[in-house]
């Protein structure tokens, strides 16, 4: 238990470390961006019809304190950022905090929930497709699973919309209807969501789905080949205690380890459905920040919750997999 303990805590400070790094990463990368974002802000409000002077971006700078050294302000960001702090907006001034709300938590859950209903799909279908001796079902999931990595999910979106356009004169946009939009949560706001939120989960889990039943079919097909499985075939272990007593047990494994990446390549995929479903959430929130306002602060914040979120989700796995591979287990507690 002990050597156990020591695991999830070498784990838990890597996940640390790799937050920091992505930081600063994320941070250099908003400090590159041409003019900084006292600039960028005034010279938004010149657009608008404001006389603006030298005197005046000094003053901003000052405000924002960006006449401090760059690492001294990255030090500032980071150690506000763990407590939840974003600071403002560079355009629209606004809390960052304050302005993502719940926006972020949307998108995290519509993602995972994306994810969940992947796996849900993939792993049993994979597992039936790597065993089954049928050549019709074998050539009929292989089609379908082509289809999903051919068909890129904005055009899936798009196909949808039209539909339902044509056959029920709904678009299926947004998350909420009109009257729940900026209502206080509550049960019927839920349902609300609910009934809205399907189809995002539906798209983003086409791709991923497709791109799962591969991978798992890949690594049963793999395991069942092994020589330990046919040893356990000729103790006389069979059907499906056989699959998921050995080769399915051992495929988990890397499987479990790529939640962390099929994540990061859901929410990649994101921004681009927020925006042709005009959904209100950290997607097409990332869309504004970087394409149209050139909002770093914003889009430094997002990221930043996403590579969190990441991280969080390989930490996870990472101790998932060592409670549940043998191998694993062997190698840490020795």
């Amino acid at each position: 238990m002990l050597h156990f303990a020591r695991f999830v805590a070498i784990r838990a400070a890597m996940a640390v470390v790799t937050l920091v790094i992505v930081s600063f990463i994320v941070f250099s990368l908003m400090e590159l961006v041409p003019g900084d974002c006292a600039e960028r802000y005034l010279a938004f409000k010149n657009t608008q019809g404001s006389a603006i002077s030298v005197a005046d971006i000094e003053a901003e700078r000052v405000r924002l304190g960006l006449d401090k050294p760059f690492l001294t302000r990255w030090v500032i960001w980071i150690t506000n950022a763990f407590q939840g702090d974003f600071g403002e907006s560079c355009i629209l001034r606004l809390n960052i905090s304050r302005l993502l709300g719940d926006k972020f938590l949307l998108s995290l859950g519509i993602c995972l929930t994306a994810l969940a209903l992947a796996y849900a799909i993939a792993l049993p279908v994979g597992i039936i497709s790597a065993t089954s001796s049928s050549r019709l079902l074998n050539n009929t999931l292989r089609l379908v699973s082509y289809l999903g990595l051919a068909l890129p999910n904005f055009l899936l979106a798009l196909i949808i919309m039209l539909f339902a356009t044509v056959m029920w004169g709904e678009s299926l946009t947004g998350l909420f209807s009109k009257e729940f939009r900026d209502a206080p949560w509550s049960w019927e706001r839920v349902a609300d969501f609910l009934k809205h939120a399907w189809l995002p989960i539906f798209i983003l889990g086409w791709s991923a789905t497709a791109f799962a039943i591969q991978t798992v079919r890949a690594l049963m097909s793999d395991e069942i080949g092994k020589l330990y499985v046919t040893a356990a075939r000729a103790r006389g272990v069979a059907g499906r205690r056989l699959l998921w007593r050995y080769p399915a047990r051992h495929a988990l494994g890397p499987i479990i380890n790529s939640l962390g990446f099929d994540l990061n390549r859901i929410f990649n995929e994101l921004p681009v459905v927020a925006l042709i479903l005009t959904l209100t959430e950290a997607g097409s929130l990332l869309i504004e920040a970087l394409a149209r306002s050139n909002d770093q602060q914003l889009a430094g914040a997002i990221i930043f919750l996403l590579t969190g979120s990441i991280v969080a989700v390989n930490f996870a796995t990472d101790v998932i997999l060592a409670l549940t591979d043998p191998r694993v287990r062997r190698s840490i507690l020795g």
